[in-house]
């Protein structure tokens, strides 16, 4: 693949669907993106790996949904690595790129430095949170922590709340190629199978812990279907999963020719924030003066910084609260 191509495949999820299989997937691919959100942090290795598979997992699925603001995810738990959390924003205008954030939560003293990455969340939930903007009631699905990475949980819990059978192939990690400086390049392969008109379950749950699993769901010839898809995704190699050496579509008739791939227009994906003064302020709405004051530093200011972008915010303190004095006339 030349460096014209590889460059047009950087920072994109491309949806597909394989018409003889009734499947649909998407194929992403992160590297700028992906550098600028643990560029804004200094994560240990463990935290850093956890960070880049949801940063994946939150690209691929995002796309697939047909926002109108965004999708979150939220990994949560008792473990040293106690918060990941990921938000993608659908684009506002057709043709403008989403934007993906994220950032993590732990406590440094119980993190086990050269210990693998997902034992380390401990016990809890993973969450998918859907935000469809104004005046719209936001979803929010939840399913414990199963299996034995991110990816793992992403498919108990599609199986679990969505009754949607769902697989992901994903790697990422530090590379380095010929004369350039050292970068994170991740990648990632999602099938689901399409919505059934009237899913059911038949049986007893056969997932960890009593869940889901797409044995439960699918039957018959979709079952048989889903099976062959999956066989075909084993044969995927991590260096195709991030490039730069195969473009997604070559990936996807190198894999799955045989299931009649379809390819639809690929999303572009950036790094992006959407923190702001007016979302600081909006935030701090909610406390009393003798809340704010308690907030107020010896200089008489009230600070706040964002965990997702590092953006450092000082504000007057008469000016936050529901008991402001004036935010007419507050400095932005």
């Amino acid at each position: 693949m030349s460096i014209a191509t590889k460059i047009a495949w950087d920072d994109t999820v491309l949806p597909f669907q394989l018409d003889r299989s009734d499947i649909r997937g998407r194929v992403a691919r992160l590297d700028g993106a992906l550098d600028e959100i643990l560029g804004q942090h200094e994560y240990p290795p463990a935290i850093e790996a956890l960070v880049a598979e949801a940063a994946v997992l939150t690209a691929l699925i995002g796309q697939t949904i047909k926002l109108r603001w965004k999708l979150s995810l939220q990994i949560r738990g008792d473990g040293p690595a106690r918060l990941i959390a990921t938000d993608y924003y659908g684009p506002t205008e057709e043709g403008a790129p989403a934007r993906i954030r994220a950032y993590a939560s732990y406590d440094a003293d119980r993190l086990q430095a050269g210990g693998p990455a997902f034992p380390q969340i401990g016990k809890g939930y993973f969450a998918i949170l859907i935000d469809q903007g104004q005046d719209m009631v936001p979803y929010q699905g939840i399913t414990p922590i199963a299996g034995g990475s991110l990816r793992a949980c992403a498919e108990t819990y599609f199986a679990q709340s969505e009754q949607l059978p769902t697989r992901f192939a994903l790697s990422f990690g530090r590379s380095r190629e010929p004369g350039q400086p050292e970068s994170w390049r991740a990648g990632g392969i999602m099938l689901q199978h399409m919505p059934e008109a009237s899913p059911s379950v038949a049986g007893e749950a056969t997932g960890e812990g009593g869940l889901l699993s797409h044995s439960d769901i699918l039957d018959g010839d979709a079952q048989e279907n889903w099976t062959r898809a999956n066989v075909l995704l084993d044969t995927v190699e991590e260096l195709e999963l991030v490039g730069p050496s195969l473009a997604p579509s070559e990936l996807l008739v190198r894999l799955f020719h045989e299931e009649a791939p379809r390819v639809f227009d690929a999303q572009t994906v950036k790094f992006g924030c959407t923190c702001s003064t007016d979302r600081v302020r909006q935030s701090l709405s909610i406390y009393s003066a003798r809340d704010i004051s308690h907030m107020t530093t010896d200089d008489g200011i009230v600070t706040a910084d964002c965990q997702f972008c590092g953006a450092h915010y000082e504000l007057d303190p008469a000016t936050l609260g529901f008991e402001a004095e004036d935010h007419s006339d507050a400095a932005e």
